[in-house]
């Protein structure tokens, strides 16, 4: 059976965006889930500064705490080397960079220019290669941009380039705004198989708009199996206003098995971490799937 591989942002993209603090319990209660239900690829922090993202302030302690599951990866998104040290120490068993195809959104995102911040990322990658770790990349506003408008394929080819130039074996394409159809979706993607190759892509789609699983299904249809994706839906982005979160991952999950793709993620134990969160938060799930399963879940209109 041909397998997706599916990243969980939740516990990073997800709870970062939260406007009330969110406990070190309850965040590790949420990886914890997440692993039980065959999750085996969990961001589960940040290491930029809590003066930017204060609710990724404790992420040393989530990782320094949380009960770790044979095989699951522990990852964490890094800004820079000190951020890099610091997750490696907390014990991350992978980091996380990430840039923008958008020059604007660079700047309001991590105060510097694109080619900037690849020079930051070097002595990350150094780092990371000394001490056996791997290194994905994430790459913001593949489709559009708050402050640009429209981002064309060839800006996200070039950035994407010199990230696996680098040595990251995973670039994550970030809609990171929703903008994105199926259309989009396929005319970034015919670009960029054009110089690379599907496992070296993976896609970050927020459903702002409703196009997630659609261009999702684009993405599968082209090759790719490697999605983010974030439980309940939670999550946004503090840069872009009026993002909503990930495709839920319940909802990526549900339609993967139903055209019969391996997930190996458990749909009911996946269902209860996200209404466990979403109970947690005082809030309904974003999950379409979640809210048909669960009675006490009324999806939001």
């Amino acid at each position: 059976m041909d397998h997706v591989r599916i990243v969980e942002v939740g516990p990073r993209d997800g709870l970062q965006n939260e406007p009330s603090p969110v406990s070190l319990e309850d965040k590790i209660r949420l990886i914890e889930d997440l692993a039980r239900a065959g999750v085996m690829h969990i961001e589960a922090g940040s290491f930029v500064s809590p003066k930017w993202v204060p609710q990724m302030a404790n992420s040393d302690e989530v990782l320094k705490h949380v009960t770790r599951k044979t095989g699951v990866c522990y990852a964490a998104l890094t800004p820079n080397l000190k951020g890099a040290q610091r997750a490696l120490e907390g014990g991350a068993d992978e980091i996380a960079i990430f840039t923008a195809a958008s020059e604007a959104f660079s700047q309001k995102n991590i105060n510097c220019s694109i080619s900037e911040s690849i020079e930051r990322f070097k002595p990350v990658m150094n780092h990371a290669k000394a001490h056996d770790v791997r290194v994905r990349a994430y790459v913001s506003c593949v489709m559009g941009c708050p402050y640009e408008g429209d981002i064309t394929p060839q800006a996200v080819a070039q950035v994407a380039q010199q990230l696996i130039e680098l040595g990251c074996y995973e670039v994550s394409l970030g809609d990171t705004i929703g903008v994105g159809t199926p259309g989009s979706t396929k005319r970034l993607l015919e670009h960029l198989l054009d110089s690379f190759s599907p496992d070296q892509l993976a896609m970050h789609l927020h459903d702002t708009y409703g196009q997630a699983l659609a261009n999702t299904l684009c993405a599968l249809e082209m090759g790719v199996r490697s999605f983010d994706a974030s439980v309940a839906g939670l999550g946004g982005c503090p840069y872009a206003k009026g993002a909503s979160g990930n495709v839920a991952t319940e909802d990526l999950v549900y339609m993967l098995e139903g055209m019969g793709l391996s997930t190996g993620i458990n749909l009911d134990a996946l269902i209860k971490a996200g209404n466990q969160i979403s109970l947690t938060l005082g809030r309904q799930s974003q999950s379409k799937v979640a809210c048909a399963r669960t009675p006490t879940q009324h999806c939001s209109q």
